[in-house]
């Protein structure tokens, strides 16, 4: 069986073939660090982690190769130090900005249960080679020099818009290009720009005096380029970079290197909404993954970074999510009851000889459709809910391959749960009792006038049967 995945450049699915087994190479586009990340900002790191997991599986670990880049240089980033702050020079903002802001980034990732990736580069170290494909550019005439910029000339390419299936008057007509005075054509876009006093600078390509920095659709070119080649196998991203900064990465490297194609495969990930609406500041639902997990800014409690995840991947990646509250309890209490199931004590090493479930594998072959894995790991806390330790130990192993098991178990386990008193519990028990009388003789009314009862004290109850097939109720007490 190979694994096929969704490529946008070509929109179907397809059998994943790597250039080279030895030396799998994805890349995927990483955050600007001004700002900490908000909660859709996380959605393209656990999906595309999830595929880097696979692909280790796939291919060994030591032959995958895995960039996820750091865009430390951005008008936002200059923005935003001016702004925290105005006393300092501008160089030592923007150092204290991006350290803090990475920082950040890299704590919320690994919560969230996501495996670094092979390499980080940040864009400030390959300025030499954004000003080497500049000049290539230019040179090649793909580019040219306007009042202090590099601009690259869409029209010389023929087959620009081939990504995101626009025409160069449909890009002009719509939108996301900037008009300016310089451009012989609207739908240029800059490779470089003049700085101005107190600006960030290196020294410009192309002949230009002065100093200027790099757009940002070069940066990820240049990046790609050092560190996977000319040609690699994979990019990913958000689906609203398809354009326009995938389409212009495309543009860039093609026509700089000559070749047929950047990456061979694209992969997007779909929009996330929050409570059914596009998440924003002015409309108060906007979060970032910091406040999700530990400010309980989302529902005024915090949640585990894996319940987060588990939250994330009930969606298939292609598909819009909409991140809620609703959503974050289901994948808690399924969390939950597979690590419950699964919680046994393990010898040092115990895993290390031990396979995910080829069941996981198979569904994730498929687009990275974790519809059927998910199925399967219900079968499994079911087995290993009756003791089975083999299945239990698998289970655990399954969890931990798809970033899912939570390092701290027993607080995971705890959380959002009360102590309660001798005379309480006896309480608490003897409603439950009453309440599955009340369902065995069909009593709907009485049954949930009890479980609103609970509900309103905090108490959540868990309905299930018996190996026998007699009803059961759990509980648990929320805070």
């Amino acid at each position: 069986m190979s694994i096929k995945l969704y490529n946008t450049l070509t929109r179907k699915k397809e059998v994943f073939t790597p250039i080279d087994e030895q030396n799998v190479r994805l890349y995927v586009c990483g955050p600007t660090v001004y700002d900490f990340a908000h909660i859709g900002n996380a959605r393209p790191v656990i999906v595309f982690d999830t595929l880097y997991r696979l692909l280790r599986h796939t291919y060994g670990e030591a032959h995958v190769t895995y960039v996820r880049n750091i865009t430390d240089v951005d008008d936002k980033i200059n923005n935003r130090a001016t702004q925290d702050y105005p006393n300092e020079p501008l160089n030592e903002a923007i150092r204290k900005v991006t350290e803090k802001t990475e920082a950040q980034f890299q704590n919320d990732m690994d919560a969230l249960g996501n495996l670094r990736p092979t390499k980080q580069p940040r864009a400030t170290e390959y300025i030499d080679e954004m000003r080497q494909m500049i000049d290539g550019l230019v040179e090649n005439g793909h580019a040219y020099v306007s009042e202090g910029h590099v601009l690259f000339h869409t029209p010389s390419m023929k087959d620009y818009g081939e990504l995101s299936r626009r025409t160069l008057d449909e890009l002009r007509a719509g939108a996301r290009v900037e008009v300016a005075g310089y451009k012989k054509d609207e739908s240029d876009f800059v490779l470089w720009k003049p700085s101005d006093d107190g600006q960030p600078g290196w020294p410009s390509p192309a002949g230009i005096q002065g100093l200027g920095r790099p757009g940002w659709h070069i940066e990820c070119s240049a990046m790609s380029w050092k560190l996977l080649g000319e040609n690699f196998d994979i990019h990913g991203g958000g689906i609203d970079l398809v354009f326009p900064h995938h389409e212009n990465e495309i543009a860039q490297s093609k026509c700089f290197h000559g070749k047929d194609e950047m990456a061979n495969i694209w992969m997007h990930n779909g929009f996330l909404q929050i409570n059914g609406e596009k998440m924003s500041k002015s409309t108060g639902n906007f979060f970032t993954v910091n406040q999700v997990l530990e400010t309980g800014a989302m529902g005024e409690r915090p949640w585990h970074g894996a319940v987060a995840r588990l939250a994330m991947l009930m969606t298939h990646y292609r598909h819009p999510i909409d991140f809620s509250i609703a959503k974050l309890e289901e994948a808690e209490g399924t969390l939950k009851s597979w690590v419950e199931a699964a919680n046994v004590e393990l010898d040092n090493g115990e895993l290390d000889n031990i396979s995910p479930s080829q069941e996981i594998i198979d569904a994730l072959f498929d687009d990275l459709n974790l519809a059927p894995a998910f199925a399967y790991l219900h079968g499994l806390k079911n087995k290993a809910a009756k003791g089975d330790e083999e299945t239990k130990i698998q289970l655990h192993c399954d969890l931990e391959f798809l970033g899912l098991w939570p390092k701290d178990v027993q607080a995971f386990l705890s959380a959002g749960n009360l102590e309660l008193d001798a005379s309480r519990v006896a309480e608490i028990e003897g409603l439950v009792a009453q309440r599955l009388a009340h369902l065995n003789a069909k009593e709907w009314g009485e049954a949930d006038a009890i479980r609103n009862q609970l509900a309103d004290e905090g108490i959540q109850l868990k309905d299930g049967k018996d190996d026998d097939g007699n009803r059961t109720t759990n509980y648990e007490l929320k805070s």
